[in-house]
């Protein structure tokens, strides 16, 4: 292992806005349900960016909305890192990092513990529909932590993600907020979407189109 990404290995696991899965097990399971009373101190929504990366949105849309707490949540420590350091570089005490395997969320959050969550450029796993993150499995892994109604926000370069996220809702009839397919035709000057992250850069140099859809859970 380079020893740059080692550093951050060890890094991680003392930063303190950081939270990691291997820290926690059978007999020392993780405090779910506890998030808004000792991690957060608060009562604010709290709002999850799922394979964060580099966690470009968690920390921005931390800084444009002090009102809502954020969670970026990826396994890629080396990554992570990036945004958990920016975070506490910036003092935001809405945001925090969880270093788990998404599937895993429900071991993380409590029924009803999430308001909406956002889904970046994620895998769109071409042969492999069940990893991908609006598929109905993950849909119902969301309904075991989210609020009724919570929204569902997919930002993507992928055509096939961006297709198969639409039969999806179809067919669980679930309803759809905003479809955009060109962002920086539509909508330049929208202050989430024109959030971009490391890997929307170069999807927009290669001129990739860039589309969002967001949906409620029913």
């Amino acid at each position: 292992m380079p020893k740059i990404k080692k550093k951050r290995f060890d890094d991680m696991r003392t930063l303190e806005n950081v939270f990691e899965w291997q820290d926690y097990n059978s007999t020392k399971p993780f405090p779910r349900g506890t998030w808004h009373q000792n991690i957060f101190e608060n009562d604010n929504p709290i709002v999850l960016e799922l394979a964060c990366g580099k966690a470009e949105y968690s920390v921005a849309l931390g800084e444009m909305y002090p009102e809502k707490n954020f969670v970026g949540v990826d396994i890629k420590g080396n990554r992570m890192w990036v945004g958990a350091t920016q975070a506490l570089e910036k003092g935001l005490e809405n945001v925090r990092f969880l270093r788990a395997y998404i599937d895993h969320l429900d071991q993380f959050f409590a029924e009803n513990e999430v308001s909406e969550i956002w889904i970046l450029f994620s895998d769109p796993y071409i042969k492999k529909e069940r990893k991908r993150l609006t598929s109905p499995k993950f849909l119902t892994l969301y309904r075991k932590i989210a609020k009724k109604g919570a929204v569902i926000n997919l930002k993507t370069d992928s055509d096939l993600l961006y297709e198969y996220t639409h039969e999806v809702i179809e067919k669980e009839g679930l309803t759809i907020h905003r479809d955009i397919k060109d962002v920086y035709t539509e909508c330049p000057n929208d202050p989430e979407l024109s959030i971009q992250t490391y890997y929307e850069g170069m999807h927009l140099e290669k001129g990739k189109k860039i589309k969002f859809i967001s949906f409620s859970l029913n």
